[in-house]
């Protein structure tokens, strides 16, 4: 394998540049395959995907809503009939008669034959000094979503009948509310819709915009490089005045080109959809959500682009700089978008912030920077820091795309391997080198 010092020596043409990059988004745009993969599912796969969730969400609640919780009791409670009469006359309950012992009742929620067990024993302990007191014990299977709601539900109504019942018998014996209450619970929210639109949006958006640049980016880096070569045109193009330095630059902002619009256009479409989308929902729970974005965030939005497909399209046309054919493409620069997608798992949760610490990662640092912009906060110091790494990391990677392209069997596609033998193999005979040098010359 010869070194080509002139190509890894040359400069930048920019007119040349220029031209490649043009005829690079031409012969996209061209391409059935990297139009529907790069800009149409992008823009339309999420927006969809979320609005099939909620649609069927929506059905399922609505399918759900009629059905009765099958609870079994063992006895009804002596001295309340007004709670006998709640439960029964309830429509989401349906009571079925205690014929089997309870270790076999409990079995039967276990196995998910009936929903929850319902029980009324004596109190045990201080509690069992008032006559008549008694205890509500409720099985159930937390691992059957029924059976919670029914838990939740039984629940609900037992605590509402023992509410009532403590102000009935404290009015009775002349105590009055805020005697026997001690203190009450209040509870108050101050976020407006608007910032609970940006909160929902701060959890979906950044996660979406992260996949959807690594998919615009996948099929263009695979095709720009193992693609020429299995149509045999990769010959060809560096037979041309052009610089093997300009065609792998022009190459490269392609690649980042097409994975940033697609980044964006998502990005846009889940914002644009949102509210058509959540509506329902929000108005079956009575709840208003503003989804309009602040100004702010178009600026950030652009700059995560530039910066994440920057990154990401430099680190998989490395990867595929080796492939011979397409399918090998895909096969070598899979590893590398799983690896992507690693960080974006790690952030789902909605406590994640951007901070110093956090701006050191990579991909999850940008995908915090698009959250805190759509959720109205700009943290200066972290978002410079995520700039600069991310800027480090483009440097890196187009730093050794320029020693892998070094190599004409790399460049040609006779090379038979991978970036990590490559680099196996030429730090082990630098290694190498001197001890062979020393027995030639003894």
């Amino acid at each position: 394998m010869a070194d080509t010092a002139d190509n890894a020596k040359s400069r930048l043409n920019w007119p040349q540049v220029r031209t490649l990059y043009v005829r690079e988004l031409r012969a996209a745009l061209r391409e059935r395959t990297i139009v529907i993969n790069s800009i149409l599912i992008p823009v339309c796969l999420y927006p969809f995907l979320l609005w099939c969730v909620f649609t069927a969400m929506m059905f399922v609640m609505g399918q759900t809503e009629g059905i009765k919780a099958q609870v079994m009791l063992k006895a009804w409670p002596g001295g309340h009939p007004g709670l006998r009469k709640a439960l029964q006359r309830d429509p989401r309950f349906e009571f079925l008669a205690m014929n089997v012992t309870v270790a076999e009742a409990e079995a039967h929620v276990r196995e998910g034959r009936i929903d929850a067990f319902l029980e009324f024993v004596p109190a045990a302990g201080p509690a069992a000094a008032l006559p008549g007191n008694f205890e509500a014990r409720i099985t159930c299977n937390r691992t059957r979503d029924l059976s919670v709601t029914a838990r939740e539900q039984l629940g609900g109504v037992i605590e509402k009948y023992r509410a009532e019942w403590l102000a009935r018998e404290a009015r009775w014996r002349g105590i009055p509310a805020e005697q026997w209450q001690g203190f009450t619970l209040a509870s108050q929210n101050v976020a407006s819709s608007r910032q609970l639109g940006s909160f929902i949006l701060g959890l979906l958006a950044p996660v979406i915009f992260v996949v959807m640049v690594a998919v615009g980016c996948f099929y263009p880096a695979v095709d720009s490089l193992a693609g020429e070569r299995e149509r045999q045109t990769w010959e060809t193009l560096i037979s041309t005045s052009a610089t093997r330095l300009n065609i792998v630059t022009a190459k490269y902002l392609y690649v980042a080109t097409i994975g940033g619009v697609a980044g964006l256009l998502n990005l846009l479409a889940v914002m644009l959809t949102a509210r058509p989308v959540f509506a329902p929902l929000m108005e079956k729970a009575g709840k208003v959500i503003d989804f309009t974005i602040a100004p702010g965030v178009i600026p950030i939005a652009i700059l995560a682009a530039v910066l994440l497909a920057g990154f990401i399209a430099a680190g998989m046309m490395v990867f595929a700089a080796f492939a011979r054919t397409f399918k090998e493409g895909q096969a070598m620069i899979t590893p590398f978008y799983m690896l992507i997608l690693l960080p974006v798992v790690m952030l789902q949760a909605p406590g994640a912030r951007l901070s110093v610490s956090m701006a050191l990662v990579p991909v999850a640092n940008v995908t915090l920077m698009v959250r805190e912009a759509v959720s109205g906060s700009f943290p200066v110091l972290p978002i410079a820091i995520t700039v600069l790494i991310s800027l480090i990391l483009i440097a890196l990677f187009l730093r050794l795309a320029a020693f892998v392209l070094r190599f004409e069997d790399v460049v040609l596609g006779s090379y038979n391997g991978s970036l990590f033998k490559l680099l196996r193999e030429k730090l082990l005979r630098r290694r190498v080198a001197p001890s062979d040098t020393t027995q030639g010359i003894a």
